[in-house]
């Protein structure tokens, strides 16, 4: 099974040369081929990428048996071409010098000054091709004083000031810093990759000349503050966890009905005196505690207790219509089950399953971008370790001899 696809999407014109592995530079090739480029992964001869192996859980083939390729690695490299290359040997740096000659884009995310000693880094590279666009993503970034030092997600949530706001308050029960519960800063270091690049591209289509870019987890995390950022630049006040409440809008939070919890998400002062009136407490919105949301934002406890009181009376799904029928937004909390079962998730097609080379068909939950007149291209599955090797070098000319000598003697 090739994998091969017919060019779809609005890069089918573009070819990446992705030379990552664990997440944040694979999620930024996976958007870049779920958008139409095609995407040649790079891979260590019998290993892979570390995600293959980051399970249980494993993907199950026909007979129900675990295979190796792990959830994690099926959630990052859709659409994608595995090559393995011993990157330590000189044949092997030649293949990928081969690839980036006929690629516009480079991805890779090792520490920094790693490539330079193969011949890999971006000089050696965009001396063969002026046009590529390359793009190195690493903790740290290639400058300061952490720049050799590697990092994962969860340090660079704690670095960045997000689990410093993430969490329960201090003194409630479950209290403390809390992580996100997906790799938020790997996914967001994939995207602004993404965004990058792109631009790159945008700009060498005017100018003829490629670009190096340079993107550090650390430096997105921080600009990922965003509000919170921008709350201590404006005050002076530290930012605290605060639990699910917003620090800036009010009223927003988990509130317990009758019968299970249900999330608030007020807005505006228009939507605040809907649910008053849902709530059968109208005065509430000409409170002058609660009329605007600079008032309720100062006096959140009080009102918070008002609205716990008022909730805990009325059964969830009763409350969650009302409101929706005013156009206040409230909700319950889905589990991940339900997130699947949820009749606009199923709507959007956010779920589907594509035949992977196991013999079983794989789940993906798929690119959010809808186009129009360039539509995403039909979903491949994630590749085996090196199933497009041979494929990958015949096209760059490889004769079969040649190819089946870099197989014996294990550059592939």
């Amino acid at each position: 099974m090739t994998n091969a696809k017919v060019a779809s999407g609005p890069l089918s014109h573009l070819r990446v040369l992705d030379l990552s592995r664990i997440l944040a530079a694979p999620w930024a090739g996976q958007i870049l081929a779920d958008l139409g480029a095609t995407v040649t992964k790079v891979e260590r001869p019998g290993a892979g990428d570390d995600t293959r192996s980051w399970g249980p859980p494993f993907l199950k083939d026909a007979d129900g048996k675990d295979t190796k390729e792990a959830g994690y690695y099926l959630a990052v490299n859709r659409g994608k071409r595995s090559i393995t290359v011993s990157l330590d040997t000189a044949e092997g740096q030649q293949i990928v010098r081969d690839l980036a000659l006929q690629s516009d884009i480079v991805l890779e995310n090792y520490k920094a000054g790693t490539l330079a000693r193969y011949g890999l880094d971006e000089a050696s590279l965009r001396k063969i091709n002026p046009r590529l666009i390359y793009c190195s993503v690493t903790g740290f970034g290639q400058t300061g004083p952490r720049r050799d030092q590697p990092a994962y997600d969860f340090l660079i949530q704690a670095m960045g000031g997000l689990m410093s706001v993430t969490g329960e308050r201090d003194g409630q029960p479950g209290g403390g810093p809390q992580k996100v519960g997906v790799p938020i800063v790997d996914l967001m270091t994939g995207m602004y990759t993404a965004v990058a690049v792109l631009a790159a591209v945008a700009r060498r289509d005017q100018s003829g000349v490629g670009d190096s870019i340079d993107i550090a987890m650390l430096d997105v995390q921080v600009a990922m503050l965003a509000n919170q950022a921008m709350n201590y630049l404006v005050s002076g006040k530290t930012p605290q966890r605060n639990g699910n409440a917003h620090p800036n809008i009010q009223p927003q939070d988990v509130y317990a009905c009758a019968d299970g919890d249900a999330i608030l998400v007020v807005g505006n002062d228009g939507q605040f005196a809907k649910l008053c009136d849902v709530l059968g407490q109208a005065e509430w919105a000409q409170d002058d505690r609660f009329a605007t949301n600079a008032q309720r934002v100062r006096n959140i406890t009080a009102l918070s207790a008002m609205l716990r009181h008022a909730f805990a009376q009325r059964p969830r799904a009763e409350l969650i219509a009302a409101l929706d029928g005013v156009g206040v937004p409230c909700g319950a909390i889905n589990s991940v089950p339900d997130v699947f079962e949820d009749p606009q998730v199923k709507a959007r097609g956010m779920l589907q399953y594509v035949a992977h080379p196991s013999g079983v068909q794989v789940p993906q939950v798929v690119s959010p971008m809808r186009f129009s007149e360039t539509p995403l291209q039909q979903q491949v599955a994630p590749p085996l370790l090196g199933q497009h090797s041979r494929q990958v070098l015949e096209e760059l000319g490889y004769s079969a001899e040649r190819i089946d000598g870099l197989l014996a003697s294990g550059v592939l």
